[in-house]
């Protein structure tokens, strides 16, 4: 407990009475001592009248066992006594394996995952009480006394001891002093930052979980904001439609690239350091694109917010693993990727409105504003969280390796020390005086040679490693998914260029206001999808696990990522590309504009049907890398958004909307199809193989 002995608690009915009485044996001494608590009632009120916390009273319970064992062992008979020493050695015995059950633990404390099953364990604890039906009391602060409380709150209502405490028993924060504080100006953070995470209560959890959702906006709303206003800035910077389209399609390569290191700098530098840092930058980039005068300067600064703002793309995900548990991560992961939902639904609205009244210019102070605010969230309300002993393997093995002595300095002070000690005095004078230069020189060689090592290592994690994903393109199932849902996001940015060139010049001629309300039906079919998709992809899953009996020992259904490829694969393989062929020649030919932006609508549930299953897919695929198999699918699907952008506008000159699209749709159904086909088909095989082979992995 608090004075470092292996206390146990234990609680014994009274006889007669109903009352518990409280026996708490230190392992270190053997020594015990016994105290009669208050009712549960009476032990609740104590508590709220301002009385000592548990941790202090059973340090005092400690401090007074040598004092009052005498009189309570001569309160009991020889036989109870007798029964109390067996009972107290069982106790020590449980307790050790339940010492080795916390050690185990905190040893997992780096992996989310591992930290999710960890504070289940008490599960593990109650299910397997002691002989005499009584419970380990938990090795915490304040958990004995609750675990009390339950246990004589059972024995009044005559429940069995069975009960799972994990429900009931909850941990107390361990806050971290505010000096100690982890990240960039943490000291700062009104929330404290908590030895564990998980620890946090579920009000400050789903702030963190808003605050990260809103500035998770950013990245999507700096790339569709500037749509409506494309046609503005090509004359205000006197340059063609193409350079201009480079704002947005370099801006999205930016959002795919960046991440990479993000995701890696956060597992070494903490969270919070990365957004503050991140959202710094997000906010003078976006100043400087501002005033800027040429399209050369603003594409360049364009570029770097963009990188600036895909931070919480790569690192919000994380912060969220931190902080929840995996039974209750679903729904906080629904919450958070509304930000980047949204942000393309409200940014061309918000853009076309500002760009009609103030110019385009007004699109970046507005996003200036944005990522200020965002940074002063972050900056006051977000912690650490991290968890302080989470530490990359790489890291570990580094550390390990640079603070080991090297092996032959002290090789050679030991061949010192022997020809100082057989050597005549004349001889070791002389021998020392060669000798102790030598060892001079070759410590220091050394000390080169490790901080070589150590740089070498940083620039390796730094900026290789981060590139290390692209290696999962040679698993079939992997590269086969990542294309599927890259093509498809590439064909979405050649509709986003087409809606705004169509509808800015005759026969539509809209207002930017107008330009900008035209892209709120493909955003409204995203989200039905989202919310749609996902429900009707788990009953096919569930559907295909029963028709072919696939049931674990425990009888739960079996689910396997290639299920996902079944009806709602088919369709929005075909239904995306036909939507597109729609846009195309009705937006061609004139028709009106309720015509095209219902194709619009369609197009959007068709690729958000892709999107939603590509992304589940890729983490049921790689369960153990799901990090790496997202930021590879970000990348890539990212470079299809660029080269869609780009191309888009000079294609649209020289072939039309219509043929464009057609040749669009065409590609995407092919590729859609296929990679469908070989999943089906295949998928299984290739699954196990990747399997063996990630497993071989460190």
């Amino acid at each position: 407990m608090a004075n470092g002995g292996n206390d146990h608690a234990e609680l014994h009915p009274g006889a007669g009475t109903g009352a518990a009485t409280r026996s708490v044996t230190g392992s270190a001494t053997g020594s015990s001592s016994e105290l009669s608590p208050p009712s549960t009632a009476g032990l609740a009120g104590s508590t709220q009248a301002g009385e000592p916390s548990p941790r202090s009273v059973l340090d005092n319970v400690d401090e007074k066992s040598e004092s009052t064992r005498p009189d309570k062992v001569t309160s009991r008979d020889a036989a109870d006594a007798a029964k109390n020493k067996e009972e107290h050695t069982d106790s020590r015995d449980s307790h050790d394996s339940h010492d080795d059950l916390d050690d185990s633990d905190d040893s997992s404390d780096g992996d989310p995952e591992d930290a999710g099953r960890r504070n289940d364990t008490s599960d593990v604890h109650q299910e397997h009480p002691d002989d005499d039906g009584t419970l380990p009391m938990a090795n915490e602060p304040g958990a004995g006394l609750q675990a009390l409380e339950v246990q004589m709150s059972q024995q009044a209502n005559e429940r069995p001891a069975s009960l799972s405490l994990a429900r009931t028993v909850s941990r107390a924060p361990t806050i971290i002093p505010r000096s100690k504080r982890r990240g960039l100006f943490g000291q700062f953070a009104i929330l404290p930052e908590v030895e564990r995470p998980y620890e946090y209560r579920n009000k400050t959890k789903w702030l963190i979980t808003l605050i990260v959702a809103l500035t998770a906006a950013g990245g999507p709303l700096g790339s569709s904001i500037l749509y409506p206003a494309l046609a503005s800035l090509t004359v205000d910077l006197h340059t063609s439609p193409t350079t201009a389209n480079l704002n947005v399609a370099l801006y999205m390569l930016a959002m795919g690239i960046f991440p990479l290191w993000w995701s890696s700098f956060s597992e070494t530098l903490g969270r919070r350091t990365i957004y503050i840092i991140s959202f710094c930058l997000f906010v003078v980039f976006s100043i400087l694109s501002a005033i800027s005068k040429s399209i050369g300067m603003l594409i360049v600064m364009r570029v770097l917010a963009g990188g600036a703002s895909a931070s919480v793309q790569a690192v919000g995900a994380g912060t969220l693993a931190d902080i929840w548990e995996p039974r209750e991560r679903g729904r906080a992961m629904g919450i958070f990727y509304l930000g980047p939902l949204t942000g393309p639904l409200f940014a061309p609205i918000i853009g076309g409105a500002l760009a009609e009244k103030w110019g385009w210019e007004s699109t970046m102070w507005f996003l200036t504003i944005y990522g200020g605010l965002a940074f002063v969230m972050l900056f006051f309300c977000l912690p650490e969280t991290l968890a302080r002993d989470r530490r990359p393997p790489r890291e570990l093995e580094k550390k390990e390796r640079t603070d080991k002595p090297p092996q032959t300095q002290a090789e050679t002070q030991a061949d010192v020390e022997g020809q100082a000690t057989n050597m005549a005095d004349g001889e070791a004078a002389e021998s020392g005086a060669v000798v102790a230069p030598a060892l001079a020189r070759m410590t220091t060689t050394q000390s080169v040679r490790v901080q070589t090592q150590r740089v070498g290592s940083f620039l390796k994690v730094a900026f290789v490693q981060p590139l290390s994903v692209l290696l999962y393109l040679r698993f079939p199932p992997i590269l086969l998914t990542v294309v599927y849902g890259s093509v498809t996001f590439g064909s979405l940015f050649v509709l986003n260029v087409s809606i705004q060139s169509a509808f800015a010049k005759p026969p539509y001629q809209f207002s930017e206001l107008i330009v900008g309300l035209l892209y709120i039906p493909s955003s409204l079919g995203y989200i039905l999808a989202s919310l749609v998709g996902g429900r009707w992809i788990d009953n096919i899953m569930a559907r295909e696990a029963r028709k072919a009996g696939r049931y674990d020992q425990q009888g739960r259904l079996v689910f396997l990522p290639e299920d996902r490829m079944r009806e709602n694969a088919w369709l929005s393989a075909s239904l995306f590309p036909a939507a597109l062929v729609w846009f195309g020649w009705t937006a061609q030919h004139g028709i009106y504009w309720i015509v095209p932006s219902i194709a619009n609508f369609v197009f959007g549930f068709g690729s958000m049907l892709v999107f939603g299953a590509v992304t589940t897919m890729l983490t049921e695929f790689m369960p153990r890398r799901s990090s790496g198999g997202i930021a590879l699918n970000n990348f890539l699907r990212n470079i299809f958004s660029c080269v869609g952008a780009i191309v888009a506008q000079p294609l649209i000159g020289a072939m039309g909307y219509g043929w464009l699209c057609t040749m669009f749709a065409l590609l995407a159904w092919i590729v859609g199809n296929t990679c469908i086909f070989l999943l089906r088909r295949n998928g299984s095989k290739w699954r196990k193989n990747m399997d063996e082979q990630l497993n071989k992995l460190p």
